[in-house]
């Protein structure tokens, strides 16, 4: 969405510099100028929202239907402070605020929650429509470079360098992934030269590489064979389930799909797991979490059909009529087990109820859809403003949490601006 730069017209004073054009940012400014508040919107790129227009090009996932305990527990060991949020703004405010920018919403048979046009172009038009009107002005191409002696903000601008300064300032600079639409972590040390904590980034909702080829030596090899890798790359594994024993009592278990890809693993059902998988192959190198090809059947009745006689037909074609497993998910099979194994009925039909994938790391931290780490909230009170410098307010994914993709991601920015804004208007009306 792009808006005219006004580096030229920047005023020497606002209340308030919102830095990054993200949801989080542009909520906060939002609720700044509704309460009367001189609001500023800084950002390097040359337009906003370029991160919300790009996860809207699948169709815009805005936030989950599902009972708030539910909710609150995708967000892993930071619960508590995404209920904090999410008890101002959370997934009825997120619909009701679509709808007062007159963008109807529907809930999908997953019970995710959609525009009824599915795209996220017309969401943030009708939003920066309402923005201008509450008295948010922009200001594009305008890197945020630190404060200068003065305490006033420094940006670099195509000319050269402006500053201003502002009463108080939301920070909402996103995490480290996809640099190119702006989020590429470069505030970390700016931060951590004025005194605020900062937990190392990390990539979360993210693919992992894996380690399947039976080796020589009887171990594994990095990767896909050079056949499945050739043949299923691209490939979803549909109507699966994943299990994943991380230690907890609990452990993750959910249906869902995923992707191959050349190297490895990636898509919804991987990402939901991401987080323990990445801390498994911190602590031991490696992660194995089991695949559950046939979710719908038992596994005596697996093994009852894999044992049906078969005739003369071939294992290919008695497990396609008998189970229907063909193409990618008989491929995986045979990475798992070998020609030799697949002749065994017992350890088939093991492998059909839990074919075991191993991944070793993840993939790079700018393929990630969203980044772990951030802001400490040690670092910050509890209305997200920091110890260390009275006045700036942290939001979004710069802060050190973390969800699965299905609307808590985008639902959590959102309401963590929304306490962002709260905090700074309390703080300049204190």
């Amino acid at each position: 969405m792009t808006l005219p730069s006004h580096s030229s017209s920047s005023p020497a004073t606002v209340d308030v510099a919102v830095i990054g054009g993200g949801p989080a940012g542009l909520m906060a400014a939002h609720r700044l100028a509704q309460a009367g508040l001189q609001v500023m919107v800084y950002d390097a790129m040359p337009s906003v929202g370029r991160k919300f227009l790009l996860a809207g090009r699948g169709g815009l996932n805005l936030t989950h239907s599902e009972p708030m305990p539910q909710f609150v527990s995708r967000f892993g060991r930071q619960q508590a402070v995404a209920a904090s949020w999410l008890q101002y703004f959370g997934a009825a405010e997120v619909q009701a605020w679509t709808q007062d920018l007159g963008v109807e919403t529907f809930v999908g048979t997953s019970g995710r929650i959609f525009p009824k046009d599915m795209k996220a172009a017309p969401l943030l038009r009708a939003w920066l429509v309402a923005m201008r009107a509450a008295g948010v002005r922009f200001a594009m191409r305008h890197r945020w470079l630190g404060w200068n002696e003065t305490g006033a903000l420094r940006f670099a601008v195509p000319d050269g360098e402006t500053a201003v300064q502002a009463r108080a300032t939301v920070l909402a600079l996103g995490g480290g992934s996809w640099a190119r639409l702006g989020s590429d972590g470069a505030w970390v040390p700016l931060l951590q030269q004025v005194g605020v904590d900062t937990v190392p980034l990390e990539p979360a909702n993210c693919g992992f590489d894996v380690r399947m080829l039976p080796a020589a030596d009887g171990e594994t090899a990095p990767g896909w064979s050079p056949f499945f890798a050739s043949k299923f790359a691209g490939q979803p594994f549909k109507s699966v389930a994943i299990r994943f024993d991380d230690g907890s009592e609990a452990g993750f278990a959910r249906r869902g799909e995923f992707v191959a890809t050349d190297s490895g693993v990636e898509g919804s059902l991987v990402y939901a797991v991401s987080a323990q998988l990445r801390e498994a192959i911190k602590a031991h190198g490696q992660a194995t979490f089991m695949v559950d090809l046939l979710p719908d059947h038992s596994a005596e009745r697996v093994l009852s059909e894999v044992r049906h006689p078969r005739g003369s037909r071939s294992l290919a074609s008695h497990l396609k009529s008998r189970l229907g497993l063909e193409g990618i998910k008989a491929a995986l099979l045979f990475e798992v087990l070998g020609k030799e194994g697949m002749q065994d009925a017992q350890r088939l039909a093991a492998a059909i109820k839990a074919a075991p994938i191993t991944v070793t790391a993840t993939r790079p931290m700018d393929e990630a859809i969203s980044t772990a780490g951030g802001v400490a909230f040690s670092a910050l009170s509890h209305d997200l403003m920091c110890n260390a410098r009275p006045g700036l307010f942290c939001a979004g994914e710069m802060l050190d949490w973390e969800a699965p993709t299905g609307g808590y991601l985008l639902t959590a920015a959102l309401s963590s601006g929304v306490r962002a804004a709260q905090g700074a208007a309390h703080f300049l009306k204190g």
